[in-house]
């Protein structure tokens, strides 16, 4: 649980840090928006290294980042329709079924495969 509320905090300060700057900084030169973003992308790997350490002694390497994926795909809806205003469309929560898909095949009994 600590690895994914860890993950959960790090791809909150990741999608500011890549996509935050398109709304509040789009009028400014391009050196501010990198180094605005370098900013806020320095608390994502403090909480993004500690995950990774922490869910390496219970996850494989590949549900890690299908985890991470996962919650990628979450903080960016809630990201996207409450601080961009804009709609999730029928395309996203299909590619988000296919993320479903590949954390069922990533968890899944390997022994088979």
């Amino acid at each position: 649980m600590q690895t994914v509320l860890l993950l959960f905090g790090s791809n909150i300060f990741m999608t500011f840090a890549w996509y935050g700057h398109l709304k509040n900084l789009k009028d400014k030169p391009l050196i501010i928006a990198i180094l605005v973003s370098w900013g806020i992308a320095l608390f994502e790997y403090m909480l993004q290294v500690p995950a990774n350490r922490i869910g390496a002694r219970t996850f494989t390497l590949g549900q890690l980042k299908i985890t991470q994926e996962i919650i990628t795909m979450i903080v960016f809806a809630v990201f996207s329709v409450l601080y961009m205003k804009k709609a999730i469309t029928l395309n996203f929560l299909w590619a988000s079924l296919c993320m479903v898909g590949a954390a069922y095949f990533i968890f899944r009994d390997s022994g088979t495969a």
